[in-house]
């Protein structure tokens, strides 16, 4: 398992985010990947992350209303 070093990651929240604590955050990291994180569990949740083309398409997936529930 590798691991990244996110000391220096600038974390930011959504423009659209309501402020209640509920939120997502990203930072960019080099290489272009980006970490996703739960903004309610900073210090020991669980990060994704994605290659730029992986981040491409869950945005695209995103504003097509593919993650939609039924």
């Amino acid at each position: 398992m590798n691991t990244v070093d996110l000391s220096g990651a600038v974390w930011r929240k959504s423009s659209r985010s309501s402020g209640n604590g509920a939120c997502v955050e990203i930072a960019v990291l080099s290489g272009s990947q980006v970490a996703m994180r739960d903004s309610k569990n900073k210090q020991d949740g669980t990060i994704l992350f994605f290659t730029p083309a992986n981040w491409n398409a869950f945005c695209e997936g995103a504003a097509g209303g593919g993650f939609e529930r039924s």
